[in-house]
């Protein structure tokens, strides 16, 4: 029986499924980026922006705070796939030498993003928050574009589960070490976004500097033309179906989690009525991270080890649901203690496995940041419209009840869904 190379010689490096593992001190250090931008993401999200809206306008804060993040989350939305895609053109060329094309866009996004948070943490306005948020998605989300493209990029398939553990788990752990950073650390709202912009500098960095970055050959680079850049973020669910599902499974999923997530500041003094609701979100988010911790690498080796990936991102919906509806029938602090603990368990699940298939039904490999791009429009829009529909949930439809009921149903539906993918098992 005849066996295909998965790396011909045709294929230039860039192009080529890999298949040497990557080692101990590659994983480390993209986990050390990882971890830098999504403290820049969620760090803000649930603790400095609701600190910062509620000074400004203490009134009318849950409607603020969800026109700053859902303006923000659309800037991620449009600047996502289209970093990617240039990230996938990229052939730079300085005094003579040639670039790899991903780093420079993860260097780049690292300090003009930190540049940006250093400018949020002096405005006193909801529109110059608001400017000061887009700009900061914008540069993290290119970032954030090419470290993702890593996994396909570099890491055989056999390995992308436990691996996309690792890459998965700075999603939590770095809220936690964010909500250390700028409540036990340093103190001031200003202070806090200096820090997150020094923190992103130094874990993000080291990545870009370090490892290895193949290069695109010029006759390989796709044409860049505008109308064609933006044509091909259409990804048709006719020719590419399993990429279809993909999306739509981790959009109702990722919207599961917006939904839960946003107000949970306001959940915890409004509805739990915690005495000390900043240490009380401190905690959950603590608890959340050691359930994370505890399955998603395990779960991602596992998955490897089977070579199947949807069971496990079905129970993982299975599991998030359950801690949503605990928060939905009882809204007292024990109870909150428990779902958030099982919600990272599950998150944790998802995240390694379904970040794992996800690299396993991309269109092309010319296009794998463009295409992942598209996916993690899946992640971001959610933060569109989680908050316009968390707003009048919140306020007019029942109040946090209502919340994460709805949550628990929107989660469940989106990791079912995942058996309408069929290159998987």
């Amino acid at each position: 029986m005849t066996t295909l190379d998965p790396t011909p010689a045709s294929l230039p490096a860039a192009l080529a499924e890999p298949i040497v593992p990557v080692r101990r001190g590659w994983i480390g250090l993209v986990f050390a980026a990882n971890l830098g931008v999504w403290m820049a993401f969620f760090t803000p999200i649930q603790v400095l922006l609701p600190q910062q809206i509620e000074r400004i306008a203490p009134g009318d804060k849950e409607t603020m705070l969800a026109v700053v993040t859902g303006l923000g989350a659309l800037a991620a939305v449009l600047a996502n796939p289209l970093a990617g895609a240039l990230s996938d053109r990229t052939c730079l060329r300085i005094f003579g030498r040639e670039f790899g094309r991903r780093h420079v866009w993860t260097a780049g996004g690292a300090v003009l993003g930190a540049a940006a948070l250093v400018l949020l943490a002096q405005q006193r306005t909801i529109l110059g928050v608001a400017v000061g948020w887009v700009a900061a998605q914008v540069c993290f989300n290119a970032m954030l574009a090419s470290l993702t493209a890593a996994i396909p990029d570099r890491v055989p398939v056999a390995q992308r589960g436990a691996v996309s553990g690792w890459v998965g788990m700075p999603q939590a752990l770095g809220l936690v070490l964010g909500a250390v950073l700028v409540t036990a650390v340093v103190t001031g709202n200003a202070a806090g976004y200096v820090a997150i912009a020094v923190a992103i500098l130094v874990l993000s960095l080291p990545f870009a500097l370090l490892t290895p970055d193949d290069r695109l050959p010029r006759a390989h680079r796709p044409a860049l033309r505008a109308r064609a850049l933006f044509a091909s973020m259409w990804i048709s669910p006719r020719q590419h179906p399993d990429f279809a599902w993909a999306w739509i499974t981790r959009f109702l999923v990722q919207l599961g989690n917006a939904l839960g997530t946003l107000y949970l500041l306001y959940f915890l003094t409004d509805g739990v009525h915690h005495p000390d609701p900043e240490s009380g979100l401190l905690v959950l988010i603590l608890l959340y991270t050691l359930g994370m911790m505890l399955t998603a690498v395990v779960a991602g080796r596992l998955s490897d080890r089977s070579g199947r990936r949807k069971v496990y991102v079905i129970v993982s919906g299975l599991i998030m649901a359950v801690a949503a509806l605990l928060l939905a029938v009882a809204p007292v602090w024990p109870m909150a203690i428990v779902a958030a603990l099982l919600l990272g368990a599950g998150y944790g699940v998802y995240l390694s496995v379904d970040a794992a298939l996800i690299t396993q039904v991309l269109p092309r490999a010319t296009d794998r940041a463009k295409d992942l791009g598209v996916i993690n429009i899946a992640n971001s829009a959610p933060q569109v419209l989680g908050p316009a529909l968390s707003a009048p949930l919140v306020v007019h439809l029942g109040g946090y009840p209502t919340l994460y009921a709805v949550t628990a149903a929107v989660t469940l539906v989106g990791s079912a869904l995942v058996v309408k993918i069929r290159s998987v098992p």
